[in-house]
C-alpha cells in the first residue's frame, strides 16, 4: 500500500491585530505517503453531533510525522480541507503498517 502527497498548511503566529488578536501566516509542508479514505457512518454523525461539520475524508498519517493537525488545512486531490478536532494516534509498536495517525476533514472552500 501507498499513500499519497498532500499539503498541510502550518500556521505561524506573525503578529496581532488592532484588538489584540493573533495573525497567522501559513507555510506550505508537504506530508508524504499519506492514506486518504472514506469516513465510516458512526465518524460522519459523530463530527456532525460534536462539532456540526461534515467529515468528507479520513486521512492516514504515516509514523514518525511531527506536525501538528489540530486546526490546520490541507490540500490533496486539488482541493482544500479543514481538520476536524484533534488527530487519535495509536502506539508505534502494536500497529503492524507503516501509519498510526487518524485525522478527519471537512471540504473548506
Amino acid at each position: 500500500m501507498q499513500g499519497i502527497n498532500i499539503i498541510l498548511y502550518d500556521k505561524q503566529k506573525t503578529g496581532e491585530d488592532a484588538f489584540g488578536h493573533p495573525v497567522y501566516a501559513e507555510t506550505p509542508v508537504t506530508v508524504e505517503n499519506v492514506l486518504v479514505g472514506e469516513p465510516t457512518s458512526d465518524e460522519v454523525t459523530d463530527a456532525l453531533n460534536l462539532y456540526g461539520k461534515h467529515v468528507a475524508y479520513t486521512l492516514a498519517i504515516p509514523k514518525g510525522d511531527e506536525n501538528t493537525w489540530t486546526d490546520r488545512t490541507v490540500e490533496f486531490f486539488g482541493e482544500k480541507f479543514r481538520v476536524i478536532g484533534h488527530p487519535t494516534q495509536g502506539l508505534d509498536h502494536l500497529i503492524p503498517l507503516a501509519w498510526n495517525k487518524k485525522v478527519r476533514v471537512e471540504h473548506y472552500e
